[in-house]
């Protein structure tokens, strides 16, 4: 991946670091200020002295230690692991590591912690998808008793905890904060706005299926639209080769799991009305009770994984991904299939994450014009037959900070320094601009992302829009998420290769998460707060109560519609 930040030889070599004692230095925090952040910074020069004077003193008893952290491999990552620790370490005089590995690692690392008690990291970035399993198992530090606690000293008087858009996410029902944010992107719906403008184009769809060419607000439309830009001859749009009407991917994959529970069924109405997740039934198909104890996934104890709105999901995804895809699409995993609409031959993608904007913003791509806007745009991605008002639409990633139980004390006070180095209103606008992955209000709102917003595509006002809100992680209902997201691979893999079809597959998902509930309640080790399953009973019984699970619809084709994006945006200003 192309990294717009210098590497961190050149920062350290900045501050004057290299072959020196390493201590606290004030001097140093200047120094990063003036070669790093600049005026890229929602606060004054004086502001951000005071933050980095706070680092300084309160790094004091911490001298000379050194710790290990570890996060996922995307461009945010990379910077501060390749130019903040660094930083971090040059002004505090704590020598930091911060270890980059895949999404998958990082939850195998997190588990055999938890399972073991070994300090294997002193702090880790992990995605709040496994909220739920924090807060069951109690192996993390609750950050709101932290705070006021073993951490008040090395907490950071201008955090402003109210300022970070993500906390509902890592907020469990206790109302305790169990993680913080440090990462966030949505899966939006990205399409050649170009192309959608062309008169040509417009007149040939409206000739074809009798309404306007515009972002699809319902499956029945994307449909049309990947139907009909797909082997259509855009040659003179200056388009070479062949064109498509679809961009997924379908390897059987751990990332084929998040292609689902990120939160796909949420999208096609799988699950129940609620922000930021449904309840009492999730996107992931769990029913918990009122004590948000899971008592069931199948649909036989109230559960919707194999319900027909679950069915009609993962049917769609492999009729689009068939017909309308590149070839090759079947064969990739998450990581390949990122960056191929940049390559300019895919029309549209309703599964797009922003986490790529900022490599799909890069001057000289086909999708870019010469004066450095975007020939494409994302928007909010079409919902299914089975969607209602109310329901979340779609996923928001939000990789946060992590301090476990079995980290010692002081481990953790240096650790949780560090994290918020990297989240400090300091550096989140510099860090923001370099990966485009938003935590901050402050940020959001700020001129400089004013300025930028024409040139990326849609992103700025998404995350300034009141529909923001529709977009969430993973929540609570899920007990044990590296025992569960395994299980959706390997079973969805089942479907997508054709060994078995959408419902057998999603019959065999639903059993095999019921063993893990099962596994986990007659364990008990979650307490009061692990599964509790219902009774089966037939399906008929539970399709006549309110709320998921839905009966199959008799039409599950409903009337395409489309709006125009400017009206789109307009909306949300």
């Amino acid at each position: 991946m192309t990294l717009s930040f210098r590497s961190s030889t050149a920062i350290v070599l900045a501050l004057g670091m290299i072959g020196t004692p390493v201590l606290a230095d004030m001097d140093a925090a200047k120094a990063f200020l003036d070669s790093e952040i600049g005026d890229v910074s929602v606060l004054s020069r004086a502001e951000q002295e005071a933050e980095m004077q706070f680092f300084v003193d309160a790094a004091g008893p911490y001298q000379g230690m050194e710790i290990k952290v570890v996060s996922e491999t995307i461009a945010t990552h990379e910077y501060e692991s390749q130019v903040l620790a660094p930083a971090f370490t040059a002004i505090t005089g704590i020598k930091v590591t911060h270890d980059l590995i895949g999404e998958g690692d990082v939850v195998e690392k997190l588990q055999t912690q938890m399972q073991s008690g070994e300090n294997i990291y002193d702090a880790y970035i992990n995605d709040s998808d496994l909220i739920g399993t924090h807060w069951r198992y109690q192996q993390v530090r609750n950050l709101t008793d932290w705070m006021a606690g073993e951490g008040k000293d090395v907490t950071l008087p201008t955090l402003d905890v109210d300022d970070f858009i993500g906390t509902s996410f890592t907020t469990g029902p206790d109302g305790k904060l169990y993680q913080l944010p440090t990462q966030q992107f949505a899966n939006l719906y990205w399409f050649r706005y170009d192309w959608f403008n062309d008169e040509q184009n417009k007149a040939d769809f409206k000739a074809k299926y009798g309404y306007d060419l515009g972002v699809p607000v319902n499956w029945s439309a994307y449909e049309d639209i990947a139907e009909f830009f797909t082997g259509r001859d855009l040659s003179r749009m200056g388009v070479e080769g062949e064109v498509f009407g679809n961009m997924d991917y379908g390897k059987k994959d751990p990332s084929l799991g998040w292609r689902y529970t990120d939160a796909w069924m949420s999208m096609a109405g799988m699950g129940d009305v609620g922000e930021p997740n449904g309840l009492p039934v999730d996107e992931w198909g769990i029913r918990v009770n009122e004590n948000s104890q899971p008592t069931g996934s199948c649909v036989a104890r109230g559960g919707a994984t194999n319900s027909p709105a679950a069915v009609y999901a993962v049917t769609k995804a492999i009729e689009w991904l068939d017909k309308y895809s590149p070839p090759a699409a079947a064969g990739m995993t998450f990581g390949e299939a990122g960056p191929i609409p940049a390559q300019g031959n895919v029309a549209q993608q309703m599964f797009w994450y922003t986490a790529f904007t900022a490599a799909t913003v890069l001057p000289d791509l086909p999708v870019m014009n010469e004066d450095g806007t975007p020939k494409w745009r994302m928007a909010p991605s079409p919902h299914g037959v089975y969607w209602k008002e109310g329901q979340k639409i779609g996923y928001q990633d939000a990789g946060s900070w992590t301090l476990m139980q079995s980290t010692p004390v002081d481990r953790a006070q240096a650790a949780w320094l560090y994290a918020q180095f990297v989240v400090s209103k300091t550096v989140d606008l510099k860090k923001s601009d370099v990966g485009l992955t938003f935590i901050r209000e402050s940020t959001i709102d700020s001129e400089h992302f004013t300025e930028r917003a024409p040139r990326l595509g849609g992103l700025v006002e998404f995350y300034r829009s009141p529909a923001r809100v529709q977009w969430s992680p993973t929540g609570t209902n899920v007990p044990d998420y590296p025992k569960l997201a395994q299980l959706w691979w390997q079973n969805i893999g089942d479907a997508m290769s054709g060994a078995k079809t959408p419902q057998e597959a999603l019959d065999a998902l639903c059993a095999d998460q019921e063993k893990v509930l099962s596994r986990l309640e007659r364990a008990g080790v979650q307490g009061d707060l692990g599964p509790v399953l219902n009774d089966e009973m037939s399906a008929d019984h539970w399709f006549s109560q309110p709320g998921a699970p839905y009966a199959k619809l008799a039409n599950e084709d409903e009337e395409p519609k489309t709006v125009p994006y400017d009206e789109l945006i307009k909306s949300w200003q």
